[in-house]
């Protein structure tokens, strides 16, 4: 596939009480095991600690926030640090594929199938009512999974190797979402979440 046709962009996915669009190859300069490896070199990583029923556990990933605006999200705020000249590379073509404007990134290491995403939505207030966030995958494929709110319905969605997935509308009102620990052996994987803080 050309990664600069004019043909690559996000197809839309059928699904009620939101968007949901796919891109299986968002269009870069350099080869996805490349900004695989330099993700994981140049980012500052950490494991950061959460609090569930009132007990300290570490976060099943290493996450770091990178942007221009500090985030609240289970209870803890985080301040970013800059934009790193390849974060700045990839968010451009986001950009570009969206047509929406971000000013941070959250992004996500799953070291192997034992780290995972528990179920939650994008709601904080300073994302505003009907926010857009952009995934970008790098690494090993593994499974997304919405769930509805109020309706039994699931949707799974296989996030491959260099895919964009873009949530918008009012989907983070009526669904939420998550990656579930695996038993099949999984390679690393590493996920930006690009969005813009209000």
């Amino acid at each position: 596939m050309d990664l600069f046709s004019a043909e690559a962009t996000l197809q839309p996915i059928p699904i009620d009480d939101g968007e949901l669009s796919f891109l299986s190859q968002l269009p870069l300069a350099q080869p996805n095991d490349v900004l695989l490896h330099r993700l994981l070199d140049e980012i500052t990583w950490r494991e950061e600690t959460i609090y569930l029923f009132g007990k300290a556990q570490k976060q099943p990933r290493l996450s770091a926030w990178y942007g221009e605006a500090s985030y609240t999200y289970s209870g803890r705020t985080f301040h970013p640090l800059p934009f790193t000249p390849l974060l700045l590379e990839i968010r451009r073509a986001v950009e570009d594929a969206t047509g929406k404007r971000y000013n941070s990134v959250l992004l996500n290491c799953y070291r192997n199938e034992r780290d995972s995403m528990g179920f939650h939505s994008d709601d904080e207030p300073e994302l505003g009512a009907e926010p857009a966030i952009a995934s970008v995958t790098f690494g090993a494929t593994r499974t997304f999974i919405l769930k509805h709110r109020k309706l039994a319905k699931t949707v799974k969605l296989d996030l491959t190797d260099g895919s964009l997935l873009l949530m918008a509308g009012t989907l983070q009102r009526h669904w939420r979402h998550g990656i579930n620990k695996e038993t099949k052996p999984r390679g690393m994987r590493i996920n930006l979440t690009f969005r813009l803080i209000r």
